[in-house]
């Protein structure tokens, strides 16, 4: 199974995309930075610098309706954002 499950593609990651030369990915939570940069690195190759990661929690919503009492729940995930190496450009060409 892959470590990489998708791109985030945002108006905030967009930004990052241009201004910094950052790339944000949804990767599994049992991942760890070594292996997230070395399967950007395979995937995409290019050279990583920085990989900093996020686990967003699951959370529990509440809501009263006309039916009663509804509740939900979201799943949680783990963002990676990875910064490539200076020099590196066209990442979304290997697409």
């Amino acid at each position: 199974m892959s470590i990489l499950i998708k791109p985030i593609i945002t108006e905030k990651a967009t930004n990052d995309t241009e201004k910094f030369n950052r790339y944000t990915f949804v990767v599994r939570k049992d991942a760890n930075k070594i292996q997230i940069k070395d399967a950007v690195e395979q995937a995409y190759g290019v050279t990583v610098s920085t990989v900093r990661t996020l686990n967003h929690p699951a959370l529990r919503k509440t809501k009263y309706t006309k039916k009663g009492l509804v509740s939900g729940l979201t799943s949680g995930y783990k963002k990676a954002v990875v910064q490539l190496a200076e020099g590196e450009i066209d990442f979304y060409n290997n697409l």
